[in-house]
């Protein structure tokens, strides 16, 4: 089975159903045998990912920058905790490690996280599976901007066709088990 890579809001003040969303990511990930990699917090929709996959299971691989565990936020029981000395390192160790990538809603870190991935498969450096849930439109303004930087050549469609955008989990892991090797 595959590492899939999980990107998603480390939030302490999140609406449960998206707590909820990350709690079925991580179960569902490991029902289906995948190993969780996340960005190695306890906290917000990352620690919910993580309890839901080990509820069910799973192994969890946790990469988290030393600046993070210093703020006690590090998941100390993840299967395996790297740490990293910095964010830039956290993400570079994030795409090797894992074989899929899946982005749950979240903030400017799970964008910057989900942008470099993106980025760097539109350059040819991965061609690792990339999934967005899109849970309620949460993602809608941002694909609808997508699509016209697209419609202006700022993006090329086949870099936008990169990236797969599906509104729940079982077609999340549908998707992305289709696409690996």
């Amino acid at each position: 089975m595959a590492a899939v890579c999980v990107f998603c809001a480390s939030s302490r003040t999140l609406d449960q159903r998206w707590l909820d969303l990350a709690t079925e990511t991580g179960a569902e990930l490991a029902r289906r045998g995948h190993t969780l990699v996340s960005g190695g917090g306890c906290v917000g929709m990352m620690g919910a990912v993580v309890d839901g996959a080990r509820a069910a299971g799973g192994r969890t691989v946790g990469v988290i920058p030393q600046a993070l565990v210093d703020l006690e936020v590090a998941d100390l029981a993840s299967d395996e905790l790297l740490v990293t000395d910095s964010m830039a390192s956290r993400k570079t160790l994030m795409i090797d490690r894992s074989d899929a990538f899946l982005a749950l809603p979240g903030g400017l870190g799970t964008l910057d996280e989900l942008f470099e991935v993106w980025t760097t498969a539109t350059l040819a450096l991965h061609s690792k599976p990339m999934v967005l849930i899109d849970t309620d439109g949460f993602y809608r303004p941002l694909l609808d901007w997508l699509h016209t930087i697209t419609d202006q050549r700022f993006l090329k469609p086949a870099g936008l066709g990169l990236l797969t955008v599906v509104a729940t989990v079982p077609e999340a892991l549908k998707a992305l088990e289709s696409h690996l090797p």
